[in-house]
């Protein structure tokens, strides 16, 4: 079943009480094709950062909004992937990085050094439910329980008409063919939350270990998400994951996936921030990582989800300032607001104010 934007807006708004209101004098005229402008002061200045392919189209919306109002602010970012953005942070090119998981315990202290006098964030800025995506013929709705997902990309299940698969889908007219699965070939927090979820949920049936470097063998990569849904849309017989906005673009099959209360959830705004609700923060000090219950038993809840962060220092950034105000934005509820047409789930309120606390508090 095909995913309407329609219905994921609307369950957006169903669920996760997310209280998006409007910032008063701060409005300005709405920039042309985007949200209203960031509230705030600009800052002159320009910035350059890097990383998630995840969040792409989200910053392209954000930063036509933004330099909309501040025609003397300028935001460069390139969606190079999670782990070249971690990188290029780290190397001290690039102002702040987007990343579809938070710094892993060996990338913290390298990334607090370039932070002088502070640390390097985690500031979780957009939710991005992960479609798993597939192109055959016939087919329509197709249900995945993890076991039988992690089974199919580990490469024990290799045929679509195998057992396993028609006891998950009965009536479906499976064909005679090969399996031919797609990954991430550059490093990626997308690949990074899918073989986490696979860890977490199927680990009898998954044998490696989650990453941003896909691990199993088989399989054939593509690079970025845009490579991916390609990739798909244009192979038959393939099954791949990918951004529910890449998903949606590119007019794509999605599965419905079997969540800890034992149902096959469809992915919708409303299921997708279900699985959100249980997020726990494990981060201190404006810290803001985030720790994902990927077996949720809520009912309905669609559980393959992953949060792209903004990585940028606590303090001691030479363009901080410049930093700080457009992550205000993006951080906003204006901001935020953006992003449920675009395939996104904006923050729920109670973490967004975190997140704009923490921005605040930059210097």
């Amino acid at each position: 079943m095909k995913l309407q934007r329609s219905g994921f807006v609307a369950g957006i708004a169903l669920t996760a009480s997310i209280a998006l209101t409007a910032c008063g004098s701060d409005n300005v005229p709405t920039a042309e094709g985007g949200s209203s402008a960031a509230p705030g002061s600009c800052i002159s200045g320009s910035l350059t950062a890097q990383g998630s392919t995840a969040q792409k189209n989200a910053m392209d919306e954000w930063i036509k909004a933004y330099q909309g109002q501040c025609a003397d602010s300028k935001v460069d970012y390139q969606g190079t992937g999670s782990g070249a953005g971690i990188e290029a942070f780290i190397a001290g090119t690039a102002d702040f990085a987007g990343s579809d998981s938070a710094l892993k315990e060996d990338e913290q202290p390298l990334a607090d050094a370039k932070c002088v006098g502070g640390k390097a964030l985690n500031l979780p800025m957009v939710i991005g439910p992960i479609a798993v995506v597939y192109n055959v013929e016939g087919v329509d709705g197709l249900q995945l329980s993890p076991s039988l997902l992690a089974k199919i990309f580990d490469g024990k299940i290799t045929k679509w008409n195998d057992a396993a698969i028609a006891a998950e889908n009965s009536g479906a007219k499976l064909p005679d063919a090969n399996i031919e699965t797609v990954h991430r070939a550059d490093e990626s927090g997308t690949t990074d939350n899918f073989t986490k979820y696979l860890s977490k949920t199927a680990e009898a049936d998954w044998s490696h270990s989650n990453g941003k470097a896909w691990k199993a063998p088989g399989g054939t990569g593509a690079s970025k998400s845009d490579g991916v849904a390609t990739k798909v849309k244009s192979t038959p017989n393939t099954i791949s994951y990918v951004e529910l906005s890449f998903a949606e673009n590119s007019d794509l099959q999605t599965a419905k996936i079997k969540n800890g209360a034992g149902e096959y959830a469809e992915l919708s705004g409303e299921s997708a921030g279900k699985t959100f609700e249980n997020a726990e923060v494990k981060g201190t000090d404006g810290d803001l990582a985030l720790s994902l219950d990927y077996a949720t038993t809520t009912a309905g809840a669609y559980p393959i989800v992953l949060v792209t962060y903004e990585i940028a220092c606590s303090k001691g950034s030479t363009k901080a300032k410049e930093v700080q105000a457009f992550l205000k934005y993006t951080a906003s509820a204006e901001g935020q607001k953006a992003l449920g047409e675009l395939g996104y789930a904006p923050l729920p309120e109670t973490l967004r104010a975190k997140v704009e606390a923490s921005v605040a508090a930059i210097a």
